[in-house]
């Protein structure tokens, strides 16, 4: 279980940005249809887990830290017990549990929350309700979430009030991760490194991509981790230059690389992962070339995971390079470079992602790319080259800790050099 000093700490962070006179309200997630009367595996909304650890539906957090009675100065509602939903679906989280997990010590059920919000929004300690929302600015979707009819609600409830975000703040407070949260994140990270390090022995010529997947979700529940962190990429041969492949079905050929992005969710936190290798075990020479430009480049801006460093400036320097790696492996000339299209780079044609991302209770965790690093901070480092045409796709991605010196690897010691993946095969 997660020490509840984590929440404790989380709470009193949100409360301590919030202005006087303020309320802010959260609601656990719901479960998602799949089809018929099936339901996809529980998630919890990520902010709300961040504040209370507590993996439930029905569930609602309420924070007024001005209010008179500080017994109802932090409350955690739950789902009262039920019976039959206990003997149906497993036994209910109780009121005990529920402040063990979270360190609330006022826990209520979930029924009484709109009447002990309405006591604290009309008194005269509930005049700003902060409400909260998932705000990534690369995410759409067109199905509303439980999130967003709660803001609906809470605002027709209470149409005279001053409204605010809680978003701003809690991207900017889970940005910086506490001691318990990159233990977890370690933790996470040393999983997926061990589903990688079984491929090594298993991948063959003739393997279908999914028989790759079934090993490391093998590896992934043998070592309790609740599953993929995302939908995970086993691409092989020209499947690797599609950036988001997941499709996974693919037959493996001699001669062919594996693009591997993976990475196991483990009480909740993320990893995130990308390797490349032979299918056969060994390099071409070509493959070789394209793999070493890849990892030169890696090893380069490895260096600027440094405090006051930030990813605009990670991107800008990684096509730079990158450019320079293409005009050796013959991709294009310096001469094709000075007649480019200033607004289509010919770069761009063969690396056409960001390289780094904050990593946290979301693989893609809050950002802001031109926030500068600081200590605690835990992003992706991951340049590729993709070349449709010779069937070549590459991506190495490490996690990396932002520290007050060099940035430290949480994958260190997974093989990345040539010859330590052929190695690895081999054997």
């Amino acid at each position: 279980m997660i020490p509840n000093r984590l929440f404790i700490r989380n709470r009193a962070n949100l409360a301590a940005q919030l202005p006087p006179k303020s309320i802010a309200v959260f609601t656990a997630n719901e479960p998602m249809p799949r089809n018929g009367d099936e339901f996809y595996p529980f998630r919890q909304q990520s902010d709300f887990f961040y504040l209370t650890g507590i993996n439930e539906e029905n569930a609602f957090l309420l924070i007024a830290p001005d209010y008179p009675d500080e017994s109802l100065r932090e409350v955690l509602f739950i789902e009262p017990y039920d019976e039959v939903k206990a003997t149906w679906q497993g036994e209910m989280l109780d009121v005990r549990q529920a402040s063990e997990i979270s360190g609330v010590k006022t826990v209520k059920g979930s029924d009484a929350f709109y009447s002990v919000l309405n006591d604290i929004a009309f008194s005269s300690y509930g005049d700003n309700i902060f409400l909260n929302s998932y705000e990534y600015p690369k995410y759409e979707c067109a199905v509303g979430t439980i999130q967003q009819r709660f803001v609906k609600k809470i605002k027709e409830l209470y149409p005279m009030h001053q409204y605010g975000r809680t978003a701003p703040i809690l991207n900017a407070l889970r940005m910086i991760k506490s001691d318990d949260e990159i233990t977890i994140t370690q933790q996470a990270c040393d999983i997926t490194s061990k589903a990688f390090r079984r491929c090594l022995k298993t991948v063959k010529p003739d393997m279908f991509e999914y028989e790759v997947q079934a090993e490391i979700e093998y590896i992934f529940k043998q070592n309790n981790a609740t599953g993929h962190a995302y939908a995970p990429i086993i691409a092989g041969g020209k499947n690797a230059c599609c950036l988001h492949y997941s499709k996974n079905q693919s037959q493996l050929h001699d001669g062919d690389l594996l693009l591997f992005d993976i990475g196991c969710e483990y009480k909740n936190y993320s990893s995130d992962l990308s390797r490349t290798i032979p299918v056969n075990g060994k390099f071409t020479e070509r493959q070789k070339q394209c793999y070493s430009a890849v990892l030169r480049v890696m090893k380069e801006i490895t260096k600027l995971y440094r405090p006051g460093g930030c990813i605009n400036e990670i991107n800008e320097t990684t096509h730079r390079l990158m450019e320079q790696e293409m005009i050796q492996l013959g991709l294009f000339t310096e001469e094709d470079v000075k007649h480019q299209d200033p607004n289509k780079p010919l770069e761009r044609k063969y690396l056409m992602h960001g390289m780094s991302h904050h990593i946290g209770l979301d693989v893609h965790d809050s950002i802001d790319k031109f926030k500068s690093f600081e200590p605690g901070m835990i992003l992706t480092c991951e340049p590729g080259i993709y070349i449709r045409e010779e069937g070549i796709g590459i991506r190495i991605e490490n996690d990396l800790l932002i520290t007050e010196g060099e940035p430290i690897n949480l994958f260190e010691g997974l093989p990345v050099e040539i010859e330590e993946i052929e190695a690895a095969m081999q054997r």
